[in-house]
């Protein structure tokens, strides 16, 4: 493949940015990457799997020079991220992103990056509960979906770039605005992991009254395999996406009493349907995922 960048800049190398770096070297899409870290056992890590070329826990060393920036770090980093780095970025850059929600994010970027670099936001739709350099793997993102976020302040030849970058991973590009980003992700992303850790809290709860947690099977597990995702960056999701993401809860919440209500009055004909319509919507998302 065409070199696409000359030198890409990996800041936080974690399962995402650690996978698209090294996606994108095996392609021979980049032609150096310079990867950038709070802790340097990780780096090491990620020198010693060939993710990247070089590494730094500085920052600023590591925008400084580079064609695009990758921002793979917990939404609440990116600012002030973007803040340091401002001045050294060149003429040009690319800024980018993996974070899963975006309105507050994107306007933050824009307000402290200097007009003479661009902003293009993503948001891979894969991943798993694994974190470090360790997790990645270079066929994470293929067959995937990535949305980048385009608006009235988008360069669209930055877009296309990173489009680019996208595809060559993979990925099935789309692209959407904000807004819409953050409320399609709330309900299939963000929602998802609200109930896993709730039940493994309301079960924790339970457990300290009369221990079942040890009984556990394989349904429990497969449910609650989310939850075990990072803290740092569901909180950061919470607090980015707050206002779709209550409004998804009270909607789980009001299907939820409807799912007691049958219980309690012994509705069997409705339970059937309910499980039964559930049952063919599961059936469907596993053929499109597998399609």
């Amino acid at each position: 493949m065409t070199v696409l960048v000359e030198r890409l800049a990996v800041i936080g190398v974690g399962l995402i940015g650690g996978s698209f770096a090294l996606a994108l070297k095996e392609t021979g899409a980049v032609d150096f990457v310079i990867g950038c870290g709070r802790t340097e056992d990780n780096l090491r890590d990620a020198l010693a799997m060939g993710i990247i070329d070089d590494a730094t826990t500085d920052p600023v060393e590591a925008a400084e020079g580079a064609d695009v920036i990758m921002l793979s770090v917990p939404m609440r980093a990116m600012a002030p991220l973007a803040k340091q780095i401002a001045h050294v970025l060149k003429h040009g850059a690319i800024i980018t992103d993996a974070g899963s929600a975006k309105e507050v994010v994107l306007g933050e970027l824009f307000a402290w990056l200097p007009s003479h670099a661009h902003v293009v936001a993503g948001h891979p739709i894969a991943g798993s509960e694994k974190t470090g350099a360790a997790a990645a793997a270079p066929d994470l993102f293929k067959g995937r979906r990535t949305i980048l976020i385009s608006d009235e302040r988008t360069d669209h030849e930055a877009l296309e770039l990173v489009k680019k970058l996208w595809e060559a991973v993979g990925c099935k590009v789309e692209i959407m605005e904000a807004g819409r980003h953050d409320l399609v992700l709330g309900a299939v992303s963000h929602l998802p992991h609200m109930v896993a850790y709730a039940l493994v809290d309301a079960l924790l709860n339970w457990d300290n009254d009369l221990p079942m947690l040890r009984f556990s099977a394989g349904g429990l597990r497969d449910f609650t395999r989310i939850a075990a995702s990072s803290p740092e960056m569901w909180r950061d999701i919470c607090l980015d996406n707050q206002h779709v993401i209550v409004e998804a809860i009270d909607r789980f919440i009001e299907v939820l009493q409807s799912l007691r209500s049958e219980i309690d009055k012994g509705d069997g004909e409705e339970l059937s349907e309910r499980f039964s319509r559930c049952r063919k919507v599961r059936k469907r998302i596993e053929r499109e995922d597998k399609a």
